[in-house]
Parts: structure tokens; C-alpha cells; sequence
């Protein structure tokens, strides 16, 4: 190898590091100076613009783990964040709902405001007759679809930091084989579940996507949003519908109170019968950061592999001779 060679090569592994020396602090430096200030509303989506955006963004996330969307409002500290960001990243679909008004004042000062979830595809999408006019907006539950927020999420970075605009692709194609490799995860585990035991009951309507991917019958008690409070009747028709189908679990949520399903199995167990909590789901926030279910990825796998190992049935006993 010559000297020029040499010296070549080396400039090239030291080629990031420089880049990044490049970068400044300075908050009103131009975007292509500087790290990209992204607020995310939720957490999957704050995950999502981690991975997507590298070393090039700042991600903050407004609600944390355990915390409820549909219920969520603001905090004074949160619209300070908001006016802060060079784009927000929101799930749309009335999701944020609580959030209307600051999401408005963030559009009026000129600051991107990108509902990503409406990039995806519509014959995807699903309208239940409460929801009439809108749309269900728990589309990370099928990871297919989130690999076309994913997209969004790259077209949104790159359209605001066009000089690093492959960059963003570059990510997304990487992500992009992540999320294929999980999506064959899930369908290869479910295998393990009869489709008689595929019923997925749960605190809200979280999972339909979920549902409507993988094949799984999916009972929410208090509907899509869990703004609205399930009543007495709503539990006994629950119960029933259990104990006719001998349902083998229910599941809790982290962001839902787990009260709903415990009335649920008891009215269950008045009935004759034996039904189990099968485990925490996590549906509207992903878990602590550091955690497995503190990424998306770990979140789906964890949600499968406590809804398969809750329903799919128990191995036979061995019957021969012992060894």
C-alpha cells in the first residue's frame, strides 16, 4: 500500500468523527449544521425517529412509559418543547386528541406538524362504526404497516435536512430489514396458537391491526379509546361472551388500569368458569428506556410471546415408560 493509500484509507475511518466534529451546538445554526430537534408525541414514534434519524437527530419524547394517549394534555414544559422543535412527529387519527390545540399553535408559528400515520395505506386502514368519519389509530400494532410510517418518518426527515437526506434512507433501508425479520417473527410464532384459541381480549381496542394481520378474533372492553368508560353491562356481555367460548386468558395493559379485566374475571368466574390473566400487553406506550420493551421491536415481541405462550394450549405430557 503507498503512502497516498495509506493516508486515504485512514482519512476514511476517521470520515464520521469529522463530520460529527462539524456539527455545532448552536441552536439557530442552519439545520445541515447541527442536529435535527424532533419532538415525538408517543413513544413508538419517538423510537421510530431514533432509528431512522441516527447521529443526524435530537428526539424528544412527550409521553413516557405507561402513559396513556387518548387521555394524555399537555404540560406547559411540553409546548415549551413543542415551539423548541424544527418538526413534531404525531400519530394522527385523533390518537393526541388532548393535544389539538398545542399541535394548532405549533402549525401557526411555522413549525412542521406531521400526522405520519395517515401514510398509511388506506385500504389498510380500519373504520369502526364508533369511530365514524375517522380512523383507528393503533397502526403500529401490524408491523407491516408500520414500515410505511417508517417511510414517512425518512421522507419528513429528509425533506427539513436535505443535505443528509441519504442518510435518512440509508437508515430506513437498515430498519426496513429489521422490521421484515420481525413481521416473519410474529407469523411463525402465532403458528403455535389453534385458530379456535386465537381470541385476544383485552382493556381497550387496541390490537385490531393486530388482528387483522396475524388472524386473531380481538374483544376490547372499553372500545377504542379509553376516554370512554366501560360499563357494568359492557362487562357482563364480556364475561359471557368469555365463558361460552372458554376463553383460557385475558390480558392487562401497561397504559390501562388493570381493574376493567379483573371485573371482567370475576363476572368470568361467576359464570362457572376459570378464566386467567395472561399476562401485561403493552399497547399504547412501549416500556422503560433500556429495557427489551423499551424499543418497538421488543414491545411486539414481547406483546407475542405473552399472547402465545397465555393461549396456545399446554404440551402433552409424555405417556411412555420413564427413561
Amino acid at each position: 500500500m503507498t503512502r497516498f493509500t495509506r493516508a486515504a484509507a485512514l482519512a476514511l475511518c476517521f470520515l464520521p468523527l469529522l463530520l460529527t466534529a462539524c456539527q455545532t451546538n448552536d441552536p439557530d445554526a442552519p439545520v445541515a449544521e447541527r442536529e435535527v430537534r424532533v419532538v415525538a408525541t408517543t413513544s413508538m414514534l419517538a423510537d421510530l425517529a431514533r432509528e431512522i434519524g441516527g447521529d443526524r437527530v435530537d428526539v424528544e419524547g412527550l409521553m413516557g412509559p405507561g402513559v396513556d394517549p387518548h387521555l394524555y394534555r399537555p404540560k406547559e414544559s411540553d409546548v415549551t418543547r413543542l415551539i423548541g422543535a424544527d418538526v413534531v412527529l404525531y400519530n394522527g387519527f385523533d390518537l393526541e386528541g388532548q393535544l389539538g390545540s398545542a399541535l394548532e399553535d405549533v402549525e401557526g408559528r411555522g413549525i412542521p406538524a406531521e400526522p405520519v400515520a395517515s401514510s398509511v395505506r388506506s385500504s389498510s386502514l380500519l373504520s369502526p362504526p364508533e369511530f365514524e368519519g375517522s380512523f383507528d389509530p393503533h397502526v403500529w400494532m401490524d408491523v407491516s404497516l408500520w414500515r410505511d410510517v417508517a417511510e414517512e418518518v425518512a421522507d419528513v426527515l429528509a425533506s427539513i435536512d436535505t443535505t443528509h437526506a441519504e442518510v435518512y434512507y440509508e437508515n430506513l433501508a437498515a430498519y426496513d430489514a429489521q422490521l421484515q425479520e420481525l413481521d416473519r417473527f410474529v407469523r411463525d410464532r402465532v403458528e403455535a396458537v389453534p385458530e379456535e384459541r386465537r381470541v385476544l381480549i383485552t382493556a381497550h381496542d387496541a390490537f385490531n391491526y393486530f388482528g387483522q394481520a396475524y388472524g386473531f378474533e380481538v374483544r376490547g372492553l372499553q372500545g377504542l379509546s379509553t376516554a370512554t368508560e366501560a360499563g357494568t353491562a359492557d362487562v357482563s356481555d364480556l364475561a359471557r361472551f368469555v365463558a361460552e367460548r372458554q376463553i383460557p386468558a385475558l390480558f392487562v395493559e401497561t397504559s390501562v388500569s388493570p381493574r376493567s379485566i379483573q371485573a371482567v374475571q370475576e363476572a368470568v368466574r361467576a359464570q362457572g368458569f376459570d378464566v386467567v390473566i395472561g399476562g401485561n400487553l403493552f399497547s399504547d406506550a412501549l416500556g422503560d428506556p433500556g429495557t427489551p420493551e423499551g424499543t418497538y421491536e421488543g414491545m411486539i415481541r414481547h406483546n407475542v410471546n405473552t399472547i402465545v405462550e397465555a393461549l396456545a394450549p399446554a404440551p402433552a405430557a409424555p405417556t411412555g415408560p420413564p427413561a
